[in-house]
């Protein structure tokens, strides 16, 4: 092991399989995580712990962890201290921000938060409730759920619980009032640690190398032939905001084109090319985008 070591934490349970897999994206190969809270990275200057993501903004305050990543949901409840390095758009289902909201059974005569006056409220997410209702000048009591908080709807008044697609929150028939708030991925460091030269450096490669990787799952790379005479007609057809690379080809009278797209208009620009006279259409996955 190298004398200078990042010690980064890897959080556990639903993100844990979404990072391990942005980290790969990302160029890091990390080994037995299932098995292991310390697994193994291709990396001698990082040592990992892995940690449920609602402890790790605390030990990286602390200083027992110079980085990690936990929801920004974690870190408003927790009242940590640490420097927010990125905003990392990826969650275990979407690459949407995830929710924690305010919900009631379908049946419940209550319609809007300020309905709860005097209820009881359940939530893991404790001190963000409480300061919700209490910015609203709303008195309920919070009380704190140990987990599965939908089957708690019909033994209390309301909860407060994440949701990423609502799925769950339908199939306990419940009905969102509110959100409290909206929270992603922050991968974020000590204080002290981003003081450090050789850590501030090491946390900032491992920002960008991860952004590009999210950058990179909904994009792919186009090439394709074309003839001169046909490049207005498919520069028109084109993304406007894209300046594609064009390069020459044995054939005087052809030009090659890359350009990288949106992946979600791949199957519609695609024929649209062929019809206005591109030929060796080439699409490609993409590892890493920087822009």
């Amino acid at each position: 092991m190298s004398e200078k070591v990042l010690k980064l934490g890897i959080p556990t349970g639903s993100l844990q399989k979404a990072t391990i897999e942005l980290f790969d994206k990302a160029g890091f190969s990390i080994a037995n995580s299932d098995r292991s809270f310390h697994p193994r990275i291709d990396d001698n200057e990082i040592k990992i712990t892995m940690l449920r993501a609602q402890e790790m903004s605390r030990y990286v305050a602390g200083g027992e962890l110079d980085a990690g990543l936990t929801g920004y949901d974690w870190i408003m409840e927790n009242k940590s201290k640490v420097v927010e390095v990125a905003e990392l758009t990826y969650s275990k289902a979407t690459s949407e921000p995830a929710r924690w909201v305010l919900a009631v059974p379908e049946e419940s005569k209550i319609k809007k938060p300020a309905d709860l006056r005097g209820c009881t409220v359940a939530t893991e997410l404790v001190k963000v409730t409480e300061k919700y209702f209490a910015d609203k000048k709303i008195d309920v009591k919070v009380e704190f759920s140990w987990g599965s908080t939908e089957v708690k709807a019909r033994l209390v008044d309301a909860i407060v619980e994440l949701t990423e697609t609502g799925t769950s929150i339908a199939a306990n028939n419940l009905r969102i009032i509110d959100t409290v708030i909206t929270s992603t991925t922050r991968f974020i460091a000590n204080k002290e640690a981003w003081q450090d030269k050789f850590k501030r450096e090491k946390i900032e490669n491992i920002a960008i190398l991860l952004n590009a990787a999210i950058e990179a799952r909904s994009k792919v790379g186009l090439k394709m032939n074309i003839k001169k005479d046909s490049l207005k007609d498919v520069l028109k057809i084109l993304p406007a905001e894209k300046s594609p690379t064009i390069s020459s080809l044995a054939d005087e009278n052809y030009i090659a084109i890359e350009v990288i797209i949106e992946e979600k208009i791949e199957r519609t620009l695609v024929p649209a090319l062929k019809r206005a006279g591109a030929s060796g259409i080439i699409t490609y996955p993409l590892n890493k985008v920087i822009h």
